[in-house]
């Protein structure tokens, strides 16, 4: 199914459930139809449907930084050698398997990527840079920026 099919009958109540859920994954089906304006289980069979459709595509917890051991944050751009399918295809397959990315974006503008690497206390930036992301397939230029603090997530 392809994105725009999943999205062309939104009704705005669909389009405020998705919503209140952005801010708050955990509201109930009885918060969910209050802000709304339908019955709880109203409210539930929407988010039901939304979920098969595969436009709600799961729910996540957002964890202290300091928690995990986190380090840093670093994002990298990422330029490569040709805009051959190939070329993209196995970026990122090499991307995918990647434990240390926690993000991969396909851009539009000068770089093709986006990648989000969080380091953790066992992993260097030094060691991401020279193992992994220097050596990955189609890579022709790597312009990396620390992340000072998050100001908003999610």
């Amino acid at each position: 199914m392809a994105n725009s099919d999943k999205f062309s009958d939104l009704d705005s109540f669909d389009r405020e459930l998705i919503k209140v859920l952005r801010n708050d994954a955990r509201a109930t089906s009885a918060d969910l139809g209050e802000a709304v304006g339908l019955s709880p289980s109203a409210a539930h069979r929407r988010v039901k449907i939304l979920e098969q459709k595969g436009v709600i595509t799961g729910y996540r917890a957002v964890i202290a930084e300091n928690v995990q051991g986190k380090q840093g944050t670093v994002f990298v751009h990422v330029t490569l050698t040709d805009q051959r399918r190939e070329t993209f295809e196995k970026f990122e397959r090499a991307a995918l398997a990647c434990a240390a990315i926690e993000e991969c974006h396909l851009m539009s503008g000068e770089a093709d990527y986006l990648l989000k690497i969080v380091l953790r206390e066992s992993l260097s930036y030094e060691d991401v840079h020279r193992d992994v992301l220097s050596i990955m397939p189609g890579v022709s230029k790597l312009a990396s920026s620390f992340s000072i603090r998050t100001v908003k997530m999610g």
